[in-house]
Formats: C-alpha cells, sequence, structure tokens
C-alpha cells in the first residue's frame, strides 16, 4: 500500500528512538504494564507517534486488563489499516497507521462489554497523548 507519509528506514531511525523505531517499524510489541499511556485518564485524543495522525479519542478507550491501552473503536475506519498477521504460530489482524504504515498493535474481537466487541490492543510507544483544551 502507498501512504501519504513515506520515508525511509535511515530517516525513521533519525526521527524515532531504538524502542520506538523497534515496534512502529519493525512491528515489535513493548513490555505489557510498562507503557506510559496505560492508565492515561485524561480527555483527549491518541495520535500516532510517527506521523501525528489522529487515531482514537478517549472516550473509547477502556480498561480491558491486558497491560497495554485499550480502545474499542478508532476515530474513522479510514484512520488505521487492518492487516492479518500469522506471525507466532497464529492468527490476528494487525493495526496499523493509515497514513504512514507504522505498527500500533492487534485488535481482538474479545470485548463484549464495549459497543463494538472489539479490543484494538495498542502499544503506548507507538502512541502521543494530546489532552483536550479546558
Amino acid at each position: 500500500m502507498t501512504y501519504d507519509v513515506n520515508k525511509t528506514d535511515d530517516q525513521w531511525r533519525v526521527e524515532l528512538d531504538p524502542q520506538e523505531f523497534h515496534v512502529l517499524r519493525q512491528a515489535g510489541t513493548e513490555r505489557a504494564w510498562t507503557g506510559e499511556l496505560l492508565d492515561e485518564k485524561r480527555d483527549g485524543v491518541y495520535r500516532c507517534r510517527a506521523c501525528s495522525n489522529e487515531l482514537f479519542r478517549s472516550g473509547t478507550k477502556f480498561d480491558s486488563h491486558c497491560g497495554w491501552p485499550s480502545f474499542y473503536t478508532p476515530l474513522a475506519g479510514d484512520r488505521v489499516e487492518l492487516i492479518e498477521d500469522r506471525s507466532l504460530g497464529m492468527v490476528r489482524t494487525e493495526v496499523r497507521c493509515a497514513r504512514c504504515g507504522s505498527h500500533l498493535g492487534h485488535v481482538f474481537d474479545d470485548a463484549p462489554q464495549t459497543p463494538t466487541g472489539d479490543r484494538y490492543c495498542m502499544n503506548s510507544v507507538s502512541l502521543t497523548f494530546e489532552p483536550a483544551e479546558s
């Protein structure tokens, strides 16, 4: 797929720290329960750390007890790209930023307590948080 934001790995390495590069550009995963946005409770917007694309609103965030920030829906369907992921010997659905192709996490259909039934399980390091103006 062609993305609006297209950079080489060398360009990404200049902009991202090593952990950010590993997760966002190499589809890595941060350790559970370590992300800075896991317990974020303020109103605001979550953006892609690589390109600042608005991805999720705080109103869709919920505590899924999985160790990563979880949301039940993206801001809009065109903000993320869903890709079949067959790594690790299982079938999952990878979530990427639709603007730059960066890996954000995975989506699972195991959240019956939410309006959509979905759990967008995101790496904190893949996101930035912008609090709502008071």
